[in-house]
């Protein structure tokens, strides 16, 4: 008489979500549980996960409660130092300089003619090509060189931040973010940097890439390049420029350095931003090297540190054959 085996394993389709399955073979719990986090079994252990986000690739990474503490303490810096930023360098009155609701007219003026005289485009135009299209106007070289510093070095960002793979957990606009970021630097890149911190949505689907973040991108090399280049003319103005203007030595000019960062509040801030990029540069590259070009990760991972040009580096060692 033929016996008949009979498997005793249940029907799986007929259970719930979050009915204990239990094998004759297994003693270990097993929950099916949302696509939002799920848990993994090793050798009796749970380890809760989480999805991120990259692009269009999306990939699975522990979670740990010391990791989450230590973001949401990120998160409370980065939230206060927007708080400080603001009010310190825009609102109360005891930094150098005008407040911005009590700004003089010199102040106002100054900062026309600085964005007049932006990636040095008319003066050297004026002096150098010997095209005139407009007179640019003539300030201290040393108040230049260090307004084009800062803007060259925000310049570059764009591609960083197009290319960053937490970029989508900000809901907002990228394009309109730095653009604010031209004009404002800190001001917006700080929330950023707190908001790219928050838990990836599992259910949110990713943007496509904007015309900018396109161009941006595809023309990074190039963005590299050029705002690297202007941080370094900046420099070399800030030293030697206006040689026949009457501006001094050099050190006349470092004189007026001390005396402009002490008196003025837009110098007075761009200092400020010069130390905040520093530390932004190394910590948003250093989380996107997936991007370099993989003979190029060691150099990048290593000049990250270095202002302006390790951020030059991420740029022309980008892979471009691969979307952000």
């Amino acid at each position: 008489m033929r016996t008949h085996h009979v498997d005793h394993y249940p029907n799986w389709s007929l259970l719930p979500p979050k009915q204990l399955i239990q094998g004759p073979d297994h003693n270990t719990e097993q929950f099916f549980l949302s696509n939002k986090d799920k848990a993994i079994e090793f050798g009796g252990r749970v380890q809760a996960t989480r999805r991120k986000s990259s692009g269009c690739a999306t990939t699975e990474t522990p979670i740990s409660e010391e990791d989450g503490n230590v973001r949401r303490f990120l998160q409370l810096i980065l939230w206060a130092a927007e708080g400080v930023y603001i009010l310190w360098l825009f609102l109360l009155p005891y930094a150098p300089g005008d407040p911005v609701w009590a700004i003089s007219s010199e102040t106002a003026n100054s900062l026309v003619d600085l964005s007049l005289n932006f990636f040095f485009i008319l003066p050297l135009m004026n002096s150098v090509v010997g095209i005139t299209l407009s007179d640019a106007p003539v300030l201290h070289p040393v108040s230049e060189g260090l307004f084009n510093f800062v803007i060259g070095w925000t310049f570059m960002f764009a591609p960083l931040l197009f290319t960053d793979r937490k970029r989508d957990r900000y809901k907002g606009s990228l394009d309109v973010l730095w653009g604010f970021q031209m004009f404002l630097t800190n001001t917006f890149l700080i929330p950023y940097m707190a908001i790219r911190l928050n838990e990836a949505d599992a259910r949110y689907t990713p943007r496509k890439t904007s015309e900018l973040g396109s161009i941006m991108t595809n023309g990074a090399p190039v963005v590299g390049l050029v705002g690297g280049a202007i941080c370094v003319v900046s420099i070399l103005w800030a030293l030697f420029g206006r040689a026949d203007g009457n501006f001094g030595s050099l050190t006349d000019r470092w004189e007026f350095l001390l005396s402009y960062l002490g008196s003025e509040r837009l110098a007075y801030a761009f200092i400020w931003d010069i130390g905040l990029y520093t530390i932004f540069q190394p910590w948003l590259i250093g989380e996107n090297l997936q991007n370099v070009q993989k003979d190029k990760v060691d150099i990048v991972k290593y000049l990250r540190f270095v202002p302006v040009f390790g951020l030059g580096a991420y740029l022309l060692f980008l892979k471009l054959d691969e979307d952000p």
